[in-house]
Order: structure tokens, then sequence, then C-alpha cells
């Protein structure tokens, strides 16, 4: 069973002042242990814990002046950077080495060594501490700079990928719409008010679901069947008995997710090259079902196949008569980048003509279903002091 956590964590460094501040009393709070209970197991007196103290809120002070400068330099060219903390960080260490010998000259004050000499002794262990302290700054802020650009790198990446999804979208409807309201307009020019009416109403109903829904979003094949009904409802009008259709969706696949209109193209060219250039028209059928982890998907007509001369534009997208383009219909060009850019290589792409004729496309794709979303992981700014 599941153990859901009474609370959500937070990344350590989600909130940089604080990730600082927190960092700075836990590096500094276990240098001045780790030099108490050296003293102690040296015999020294407890007295000698007040130096310690003092030494270490110095340390502390001094190194928080160091942030400030670092976090002017951290951006800038290499040379500036590394040449500027070659110059702060020696002066740094001497004004913490005089301070600690000075207060070590007054606490020993019957002691034979005088400030120059404990400035010498203090001056090394100074500099450890605050070139482990610079060490650690930058590594800290070189490694969130990188996850951060990593993170942008990732998100431009994205809104590119949702770009590409989106033009692939909506090159689906410029060819359908153009074949739609001219066949509308011959309705009206016929004066057939009432057909031209309901196409009019049919379109601006698949026109409408085209708006609503996102052009990267994803919807249930329930969903995508009943606009497939629709857009068949408006070709219909135009082709009548010519154009008959079976859907043969397993129930068990009703609910999988695919790509908002993804099959509209297939069936406009199933349309375009079956039905269209044959007088008794052709028979599409769309079937879904579950094959292990994946959807399948299949749309089939009774056309003529790869046997139509035309046939080869299926692939391209695009139609040629003489030399010149004569189509804008983005064909099965289209679905195949669609596919590519929602599922990499997870998916199966393919056409083939079956044993008794016409013609097929075969998607499959991971099977997924709809689920509550849940909020993304948050990345971490650059720790700056």
């Amino acid at each position: 069973m599941a153990v859901v956590l009474p609370f959500q964590p937070t990344p350590f460094f989600a909130n940089k002042n604080r990730a600082f501040w927190r960092l700075q009393a836990l590096g500094w709070g276990g240098a001045m242990l780790l030099r108490a209970m050296s003293g102690i197991a040296n015999g020294i007196s407890l007295s000698f814990l007040v130096l310690v103290l003092i030494s270490t809120i110095t340390g502390f002070s001094i190194t928080l002046i160091l942030s400030v400068i670092y976090r002017q330099l951290i951006n800038r060219r290499p040379l500036i950077t590394w040449g500027v903390t070659a110059l702060v960080l020696p002066i740094a260490v001497a004004f913490y080495a005089f301070i600690d010998a000075w207060v070590n000259a007054l606490y020993y004050a019957d002691g034979t060594a005088g400030v120059a000499q404990r400035f010498i002794g203090l001056f090394y262990i100074d500099a450890t501490l605050l070139g482990a302290w610079s060490a650690l700054y930058y590594a800290i802020n070189f490694f969130l700079q990188i996850e951060e650009q990593n993170d942008q790198l990732i998100r431009l990446e994205n809104q590119a990928t949702q770009a590409q999804l989106a033009m692939l979208r909506y090159q689906l409807n410029p060819h359908f719409l153009f074949n739609t309201l001219n066949s509308i307009s011959t309705l009206v020019l016929l004066k057939q008010t009432e057909p031209a009416n309901a196409m009019l109403s049919r379109l601006s109903s698949f026109l409408r679901y085209t708006l609503v829904n996102e052009p990267t979003g994803r919807v249930t094949v329930a969903q995508e069947v009943e606009t497939l009904k629709l857009y068949l409802d408006i070709e219909r009008m135009r082709f009548e008995e010519r154009l008959r259709t079976s859907f043969r969706i397993d129930p068990l696949s009703e609910q999988a997710l695919l790509p908002s209109l993804l099959l509209q193209p297939l069936v406009e060219n199933a349309i375009k090259y079956a039905v269209s250039p044959q007088e008794s028209g052709a028979e599409i059928t769309i079937a879904t079902q579950l094959i292990g982890p994946n959807l399948r998907i299949t749309v089939s007509d009774t056309g003529p196949g790869l046997q139509n001369p035309g046939s080869d534009n299926r692939f391209a997208g695009v139609t040629f008569d003489g030399g010149e383009q004569v189509s804008t219909g983005v064909g099965l060009a289209n679905i195949r980048d669609r596919l590519a850019q929602a599922y990499g290589e997870t998916h199966r792409f393919e056409t083939f003509e079956p044993a008794d004729g016409g013609f097929a496309v075969l998607i499959e794709i991971p099977f997924e279903r709809r689920e509550a979303a849940l909020p993304p992981a948050q990345r971490v700014p650059a720790l700056a002091g």
C-alpha cells in the first residue's frame, strides 16, 4: 500500500536566501564545533571557547561580505571573476587572520608571541576556511546555474515541440474548409437553402470543436469518433450514397487518449483517393482496439488503393498535375510528423493494401487514460546569498 506523506517536501534550494543562511549556519557551526572539540581534546581550558566563538563570528561576517562581492562577479567574464576573486580573497584572509591574532594577543597577554607571530600562524588556518568557503560558494552557484540553463533548454524544447504540434494541427482545416465552403456556395447558387443551412450548422459545430480543444491536447477515442461522425456528416452531404462508413470501436478502447483530430486527415485522404474518384464511391472503416499496452487504430477504405494514379501523393500530402500543385491537403505526412512529435519512438505507423483490396493505415500508440494532473516538480533558482 502506498504511503502518502502528510506534507509536500520542497527542494533544499527552492528558496535561495533560506538555503544560503542554512548553509552558513551549518558550515560555520560545524567549524566552531570542530575547533572547540579539538581544543578540549588537547586539554585547553574551556575559556578558549570564547576565542573560538569570536573567530567564528568574524569568519561568518567576512563571508557575508564576500558573498555580496562574489554575487557581482559570478556572471562576469572568467578573467574578471577569477582575477578579482584572487585579489579579494587574500585581503579577506589577512583581515580575518589579523582579527584572530589581535584577539589571541589580548587573551594571552602574558605570552611571548606578538600579534605578528600569531598573524603568521593563524593566516594558514583562516586561508583554509575562507578558501574552502569560496570554493563551495562558486561550486554550488555554478551547479545551480547549469541546472537552471538545462531547465530553460527543456522548456524551450517543449515550447518548440508544442508549437510544431500546433502548426501540424492547424494544417488540418484549410483544405476541408475550402471544399465545404465551396459546396455551400454551390448550394446557395442553386437556391438549395435547407441543405446549405444544414451544412453550415454542421460546419459551425465542427469548427467549434477545433477551437475548444487545444491544438496540442488529447481527447478520448469516443470524443474523436464523435468528431469524425460530425465531419463525415458534412462530407456525406457532398457525396451522398457514395460515402459509406463503418465504425468498429472496441468498448475497452473508448477511454484511450490520442492527439486531437488525429484521424480526420486519414478519413479526408480516404474520401479524396477512394470515394471521390469512383462513381460507386467507397466504404471507409475506422476500427480501434487494445493490443497489449498499446492502442491500435486502423483506417481503411475499399478504393483502388495504390493503383490510383494519384495515390503516391497520399504520402506527400499534396497532389500534382502537370507539375502544378492543385491540392493543399496535408496527407499522411502530417500524421507521421504529429506521431513522431507526440510519441517519439514509442509508436507505429504503417500503410498497406489489405488482401481484399483498398488501402489501410495502421497506427499504434501507448495506451493512456485521462488522469488527474500532478503538480510539476519545481526547479530551484541559483543560490546567490
